[in-house]
């Protein structure tokens, strides 16, 4: 957020017009005249093609380059580090891209759908879609310590390395979630060896609900894109699967333009 300080006589709007900041306004329009520049401007450039004064001018670029929105060169003022056209999409920028996927999974497959990620070592959800018609698992053990039970978790570790997983499942003991939940290391990393491009959870995390998973990867990202629905409803596992792996891929693109950046 923009740290300029309002005063009363800076809003307007009467009646049902929208209330509008004033000081925003000039720091936006300083901003995208900055931007559109094809060089540093100067002060005086500034002030007189927004009609301001040079001391409220002033001001505000101070303010700018304070927030690291604007920076200051000899020959005038260009766009700082933390203006969104020179920085990486962050993760704001990646939740909308997977909403987007997980709303229409949601929609047309009538199943709550997940996008996870590892990340620092660890397992985690990043967002969930569902709905009155597509409800979600009760997450009642934390995706961290129940990674071998769920779909997506067992995707995630089979992305990894031998040693990355042996230290996973070092740090997470394989706890018995449900009498189908596979919990010896040897038959769980054996599973892993051979994992096919797409997980099954069959009610190992919580009875009642099957899970489907396939990868999301990108040099920098290694995640799962997964569905849960009721033990036994729905079409076909092939597919769900086969539709999966189409907002997989999708994903995985978008994600990949944004590691670009």
């Amino acid at each position: 957020m923009i740290g300029v300080t309002l005063s009363e006589p800076e809003l307007a709007g009467h009646g049902g017009a929208p209330t509008l900041i004033s000081s925003v306004s000039r720091a936006l329009g300083l901003l995208e005249r900055v931007a559109a520049a094809a060089r540093p401007l100067p002060a005086k450039s500034i002030a007189r093609a927004e009609s301001l004064s040079l001391g409220t001018t002033y001001n505000i670029l101070r303010t700018l380059i304070h927030a690291g929105y604007l920076a200051q060169e000899a020959d005038g003022y260009v766009l700082g580090p933390r203006h969104p056209a020179l920085t990486p999409k962050g993760d704001g920028a990646v939740l909308a891209e997977g909403r987007t996927v997980l709303n229409g999974l949601r929609d047309e497959l009538r199943a709550a759908a997940y996008l996870t990620r590892f990340k620092d070592g660890e397992i985690e959800i990043v967002d969930i879609a569902d709905g009155p018609f597509a409800p979600r698992v009760d997450l009642w053990v934390g995706a961290q310590d129940s990674a071998h039970a769920t779909a997506f978790g067992k995707q995630i570790l089979a992305s990894l390395d031998q040693p990355a997983r042996l230290d996973y499942i070092a740090r997470h003991p394989l706890v018995e979630l449900t009498p189908y939940t596979i919990h010896t290391p040897r038959e769980f990393l054996r599973l892993l060896d051979h994992a096919p491009v797409g997980m099954v959870d069959n009610q190992e995390y919580a009875l009642g609900f099957r899970c489907l998973a396939v990868p999301v990867a990108t040099s920098a990202w290694i995640g799962a894109l997964a569905i849960s629905l009721p033990a036994g409803s729905g079409r076909p596992e092939v597919d769900y699967l086969g539709r999966l792996r189409d907002s997989a891929g999708n994903l995985s693109l978008a994600l990949a333009a944004n590691d670009a950046l």
